[in-house]
């Protein structure tokens, strides 16, 4: 049975390796070999030991104990997309299809509305195949940018949903 939940000090590790798998999953061909290849489980772990000791909403799932996926959220960091941002959303290769991403894109999304957010976005990689399920919860796409990763400037989309209950509407209960 897979578990939705917020994230805890001892998730840290675990959210970390999560963390560097789908970047080395995802990004080859979109950046550098060297690069992906430096990324450290150990480095993202203090990072999110650091975001959840903040009070910073992490959310993970995973058949318990094991953690298999990942999201952040908060405020929007930026103007005029929407009041939330989905910030990261990771799972596992071996897990995906299995209804895991849209529980966290729901969970997300509940604890942005319970904060006031009346609607989320989130930025993508143009080129990551992974746009796709974006749109298949119903994000639509309004703004394009660029965002410069390992000394590469990526083009990326923002999807949006508003109002945030067309994401809760997209996903499973």
């Amino acid at each position: 049975m897979i578990v939705v939940r917020r994230a805890k000090l001892a998730d840290a590790a675990a959210i970390g390796a999560v963390h560097v798998a789908a970047w080395r999953s995802a990004y080859p061909g979109l950046l550098p070999d060297s690069y992906l290849s430096r990324l450290s489980p150990m480095r993202q772990a203090r990072y999110y030991e650091a975001a959840i000791g903040a009070g910073a909403t992490v959310i993970v799932a995973g058949p318990t104990p094991r953690l298999v996926g990942f999201t952040t959220a908060g405020p929007a960091r930026k103007g005029g997309l929407g009041d939330g941002e989905i910030e990261t959303l990771y799972v596992l290769d071996d897990w995906r299809d299995q209804g895991i991403g849209r529980g966290l894109m729901r969970a997300a999304a509940k604890d942005l509305a319970a904060h006031g957010c009346r609607s989320a976005y989130l930025w993508v990689l143009r080129d990551n195949p992974s746009r796709f399920f974006y749109q298949h919860l119903g994000g639509q796409q309004t703004a394009t940018g660029e965002t410069r990763v390992a000394g590469v400037t990526l083009p990326q989309t923002a999807f949006c949903w508003d109002p945030i209950d067309s994401l809760f509407a997209a996903s499973p209960a």
